[in-house]
């Protein structure tokens, strides 16, 4: 597995298991099945509603936790300092581990600088080996930065073939953040999968559409976290690293970004009215 040394120096995969919208129900399954096909990056949440039962996977895999690189996120319900600490200590509970491997603040509203405080001293105390954020938009994510202790070492943000994020990401960049990406699939929207520009240059390596989108990711520095239910869809999207697109195919794909969202703007006061709404 390919692997990206994040700004403190903590060496994480490139591509993992993400569990959103995976029903509790499902959840154990899906992540022993995910172990067992090889990911060691899974990606949880507390507003998933399943990190006790991704803990119950990991604890059931036979793998060593040492060898799993484990996410969760702190939803706005639980923001501020002291929400936010026992929060941490309640998803730790949860997922049944000393500590996780990357802790981020999933959506950059209510009081996240509290919540960011929070984060730091869990990192200090030893309970995430990294921090950092999700959905924070460049104007949020440069005023974070900036009055913070400890930057952030991720910003998992909405990217895709149709969004590539080239501005936050030069952004990111500057101030030593590692982009990651949810939606890698865009949810199959704009027809991804039938998509001509990567249908065509999946043909050339006997690859999938999907897989083609998820090789040009991390082939730009991306790291994905596909979802799905079916083991034999998580096979496929794991079996990327025995080829290489050329900076041709590189360039067809680029010139399919339109630069928007496909699913909605943390811009638009309905949006944020929405997500705010969710965590009453």
């Amino acid at each position: 597995m390919e692997t990206v040394k994040l700004n403190n120096g903590v060496e994480m995969p490139v591509l993992g298991y993400g569990v959103y919208q995976v029903t509790p129900e499902e959840c154990e399954r899906c992540v022993k099945d995910a172990i067992d096909t090889g990911y060691r990056l899974i990606d949880t949440a507390q507003a998933y509603f399943n990190e006790q039962e991704v803990g119950n996977a990991i604890k059931q895999s036979g793998v060593k936790r040492e060898d799993l690189f484990l996410v969760t996120k702190v939803w706005i319900s639980n923001a501020g300092e002291e929400k936010a600490a026992a929060s941490i200590d309640e998803s730790l509970r949860k997922l049944q581990t000393d500590y996780v491997d990357l802790l981020l603040i999933h959506q950059p509203f209510g009081d996240y600088y509290g919540t960011y405080r929070a984060m730091e001293k869990a990192y200090k105390a030893g309970k995430t080996r990294a921090i950092g954020v999700s959905n924070f938009y460049p104007d949020r994510f440069i005023d974070l930065s900036h009055f913070c202790e400890v930057q952030p070492a991720i910003n998992q943000v909405e990217t895709h073939v149709f969004q590539q994020q080239k501005q936050a990401r030069e952004i990111m960049k500057k101030y030593n953040t590692q982009i990651m990406a949810w939606g890698p699939f865009a949810e199959g929207k704009n027809n991804m999968f039938k998509n001509e520009t990567l249908v065509s240059i999946g043909e050339k390596y006997g690859k999938s559409s999907a897989q083609v989108a998820l090789r040009f990711l991390t082939q730009e520095g991306i790291i994905v976290i596909p979802k799905s239910v079916k083991k034999e869809r998580m096979e496929r999207n794991m079996n990327i690293f025995d080829f290489k697109l050329n900076n041709e195919e590189i360039e067809h794909i680029r010139r399919l970004d339109t630069g928007k969202s496909l699913f909605f703007s943390h811009y638009a006061p309905e949006t944020v009215e929405m997500i705010i709404g969710l965590a009453r």
